[in-house]
């Protein structure tokens, strides 16, 4: 099976199948299957932990329906892919993702991924190209250190930037359906 876990950074040759990672001891610690490849990175910082929080109550003040999920949580996409988002919303109406068995299986309607500097180059480079693959509506990359938020939309199954907004700034969620003020989020 798995004879090391490897960080966001490290490489590795061997794959395993979502049936195997579902067979490695459960933990908190961040752990993902990226094309087949089992990642981990270390626990997050406050800052990290305080800004997923502010999303989490910013976000779940809005959603009606479905389930707003926070990490750890595994969102099965393939059989090599399994990613834990950081805060993740399924609406109601979402036929392609579903809970099986307590574990979610295809594309949320709306991702968040807060950065930090072990997982941000993952989070910008294969899980950006596994959201928009899989249908992800609307994909948003926090980053506290530099209080930005990058907001992705899928349009005729790309991502489009609808821009890059700081904490006096406000934005129009599409999947949402609403105004996001950030002044709450990076206070």
């Amino acid at each position: 099976m798995v004879d090391q876990v490897k960080s966001p950074e490290a490489a590795t040759t061997q794959r395993i199948t979502i049936a195997e990672y579902q067979m490695l001891p459960e933990t908190n610690l961040p752990m993902q299957l990226i094309d087949g490849e089992v990642i981990m990175a270390p626990s997050p910082e406050f800052p990290h932990q305080k800004t997923v929080t502010k999303l989490t109550l910013t976000v779940g003040g809005i959603v009606n329906g479905g389930e707003l999920c926070i990490a750890p949580m595994d969102v099965y996409l393939d059989e090599i892919n399994a990613v834990q988002p950081d805060l993740f919303w399924v609406s109601a109406e979402n036929d392609h993702c579903k809970l099986v068995e307590g574990y979610w299986y295809g594309a949320p309607d709306f991702v968040i991924e807060v950065l930090s500097p072990s997982t941000a180059r993952l989070d910008r480079s294969k899980k950006f190209k596994l959201y928009e693959k899989y249908g992800v509506c609307e994909y948003w990359m926090v980053d506290p250190a530099a209080q930005f938020i990058e907001v992705w939309q899928l349009v005729d199954q790309k991502f489009v930037q609808l821009g890059v907004f700081g904490p006096d700034e406000q934005f129009q969620s599409a999947v949402l359906g609403q105004v996001i003020e950030l002044k709450t989020i990076f206070s």
